[in-house]
């Protein structure tokens, strides 16, 4: 469900069809989340690009089921159930390692975090909730912290960037009622 009008792909026509055939997926397969941007085409091919270079870029070097997880993090921050759901997922499905998925969904969910990451990665996941919560009280302590337990520059802006991407998705799922119901 979404509160204004979709598109399906059956009717879309012009560049909305373009933009879903781009996505490469089955028409019965798009997302809500996707679906959502049939009024303005070109939001969709923006947030696809996004996505694309934040999550799944080659050149990335971020775990993907580390990026995953702080896509989870910025989600249950931000009560984004959608999200929530379709990263928890995605990040199983990196994982590829059902007792190691369960120990993480664990600690993302209910905590402690030191339970099962490392002390790196708890401090990018406490960067993470920090940048969620209250973006204007990050400090570049927390940055400096990051960098000497071992997370270098592109590193650190890699962590950034999923978290800001997320939190960019959850306001597009929130702000528009998307859920998961016709998927």
């Amino acid at each position: 469900m979404v509160w204004i009008r979709i598109t399906s792909p059956q009717d879309a026509r012009g560049k909305l069809a373009a933009s879903y055939r781009k996505l490469g997926a089955p028409p019965a397969r798009l997302d809500q989340i996707i679906l959502a941007h049939g009024e303005r085409p070109h939001t969709l091919d923006g947030h696809m690009a996004l996505y694309r270079a934040v999550l799944h870029h080659r050149d990335n070097r971020l775990d993907p089921a580390f990026a995953e997880a702080i896509g989870v993090l910025v989600s249950r921050i931000n009560r984004c159930e959608y999200c929530l759901h379709h990263h928890l997922r995605g990040m199983v499905r990196a994982l590829q390692n059902d007792s190691l998925a369960e120990q993480w969904i664990a600690a993302l969910l209910r905590g402690p975090l030191d339970r099962v990451f490392s002390q790196a990665r708890v401090l990018a996941l406490d960067y993470v909730g920090q940048l969620t919560r209250a973006p204007c009280e990050v400090t570049e302590i927390l940055v400096e912290q990051m960098r000497l337990a071992g997370w270098d520059d592109g590193l650190i802006l890699e962590i950034n960037q999923v978290a800001a991407y997320f939190a960019y998705a959850n306001r597009t799922v929130l702000g528009l009622g998307v859920t998961s119901d016709a998927e």
